[in-house]
């Protein structure tokens, strides 16, 4: 796969579950201090990258179980082009 054929973000294509445990693992080569510097940077940087995109996850998913919660009926989600106001 030539470098211009690569997905831009490959972690948005990931679950959560698997960029969870892929953040855990980091966590633990860094905490081990076996690393060198330079992986070890490089890790970092792919382990604050993997928790903003767990964090803006679970933004999502918060904001979709208190869609669901609501006055106890289902709203549907902001800017759903088939919603429509309710009289």
């Amino acid at each position: 796969m030539t470098p211009s054929a690569q997905p831009q973000n490959p972690a948005a294509e990931e679950s959560f579950d698997q960029r969870l445990e892929r953040l855990e693992k980091i966590v633990a080569e860094l905490e081990q201090g076996r690393l060198g510097l330079e992986v070890a940077i490089e890790r970092y940087q792919e382990g604050v990258e993997l928790m903003r995109s767990c964090r803006a996850a679970l933004e999502g998913y918060r904001k979709r179980i208190e869609e669901l919660q609501g006055d106890g009926e289902l709203s549907p989600f902001a800017g759903d082009p088939d919603a429509t106001a309710r009289p």
